[in-house]
């Protein structure tokens, strides 16, 4: 019964629908954001990819001529 209280404090669907509009453009303002960071994420991480790789083939060529 007191657990079903407490979580009913958080719900809350409000008659006048335009309510729901500011907290659809935050959502959407985040989510272009985290979009956004991931895809910066994956280019570094794409060019630390190729960096490494390029570091490894050099290390291979030092070691052949050895």
């Amino acid at each position: 019964m007191l657990s079903s209280f407490i979580l009913n404090l958080f719900l809350y669907f409000p008659e006048d629908k335009t309510e729901y509009i500011p907290a659809g453009i935050t959502m959407a303002i985040f989510m272009i954001a985290a979009l956004l960071t991931f895809r910066i994420i994956q280019k570094a991480s794409k060019r630390e990819e190729l960096k490494t790789k390029k570091m490894e083939e050099e290390a291979r060529v030092q070691k052949r001529t050895k």
